[in-house]
């Protein structure tokens, strides 16, 4: 989306734009756009909210201020990276791995049985990159449980929340429902508005948040004005925004039904619950990273390979790829793949 057609949406004058004063901001966030994120929540206000340019800074900044080398930290695989190595980089982390067998759920038995007496932080991602997983209500309330009982951090990335196949399997924001919750979200996914930079993260631990705040002064120190600006109208006509992602991944899930039903001899597919990414299983006997490998450099396909997503603390699939259908232009790569599967 241009500044241009995002302005026009909003129905956002643009010399409200050009007339934009570009001094600093505040570290927190402008104040406006702060009320417009806390809108998005359903206890969550203004005052518990720090943003930050990007998603990566708040992970960043999150994992220095909560832990210490004598912590201990549990988090999903496969992951993001970073959601592994920051904290990997400042103490010992163990890995849970979610299992297709199990549809990608996340194993209470296995994450107990990983909890230490020094555990500080458990963090789980869902909707799951890469498989689009959307955790169980059951499971996500018998977690924060868990987490209530020892006095553990959660730390929730939901960057691609609101992008659910139905609303009935959301989750609520784990800074709604947990008092130790930190929810990270972006302008970037389900937005679909990566160029803004801006990111943030809601909790109602209000010390946790300060001191957060207090460093990021030795980071991006605060965000870009346009940024602010764009990022709050944006908000201002955010469901007109979801509905036309939405929209756009329904209609692309529905050619890659189509192709992947007609190569099952090559792939094993099934519809993500949310976010506009799938991790399919490829079965071509060349592999998974040969496959992708020649896919982007002989027909300009780009796939993410297994190898993207493997983990320095569990074992991971190392026959799938990520997918991404939140573009538009879907037939046309599809139709490339397809040639070149042939």
């Amino acid at each position: 989306m241009s500044i241009g057609e995002l302005l026009q949406l909003a129905g956002q004058d643009e010399d409200a734009f050009a007339a934009l004063h570009l001094g600093y901001t505040e570290t927190f966030g402008a104040p406006k756009l702060r009320e417009s994120i806390a809108n998005r929540y359903d206890e969550v206000n203004a005052d518990q909210i720090l943003t930050f340019a990007g998603a990566e800074e708040g992970i960043f900044v999150a994992m220095q201020v909560l832990l210490t080398e004598n912590d201990h930290v549990i988090v999903i695989t496969p992951n993001y990276q970073a959601a592994e190595t920051i904290p990997g980089s400042i103490c010992a982390v163990t890995g849970i791995a979610l299992d297709a067998e199990r549809n990608w759920s996340l194993d209470l038995d296995e994450l107990r049985a990983a909890l230490r007496t020094n555990t500080k932080l458990i963090s789980i991602n869902f909707p799951h990159n890469p498989t689009g997983k959307v955790l169980e209500r059951v499971v996500f309330d018998e977690l924060i449980q868990i987490a209530r009982e020892r006095g553990i951090y959660l730390f929730s990335d939901e960057v691609y929340r609101l992008l659910e196949r139905t609303q009935e399997i959301r989750l609520p924001a784990m800074a709604d429902v947990y008092e130790r919750g930190l929810s990270l979200n972006v302008m970037s996914k389900a937005y679909g508005l990566p160029g803004l930079r801006i990111g943030w993260i809601a909790t109602q631990d209000s010390d946790l948040l300060s001191k957060m705040e207090r460093a990021k002064h030795y980071l991006s120190i605060c965000n870009s004005g346009p940024s602010e600006f764009l990022a709050t109208t944006a908000l201002s006509c955010g469901d007109k925004i979801l509905q036309r992602n939405h929209r756009i991944i329904d209609e692309n899930l529905t050619l890659l039904n189509e192709f992947f039903a007609s190569r099952t001899d090559l792939f094993d597919w099934s519809v993500p619950d949310g976010g506009c990414i799938g991790y399919p299983r490829y079965k071509g006997a060349d592999g998974v990273e040969k496959f992708c490998r020649n896919l982007v450099e002989n027909a300009g396909v780009l796939l993410l390979p297994a190898s993207v997503y493997r983990s320095e603390l569990t074992t991971t699939p190392d026959d799938r790829f990520r997918i991404g259908f939140g573009r538009s232009g879907m037939q046309e790569s599809l139709d490339v793949l397809q040639s070149y599967a042939s």
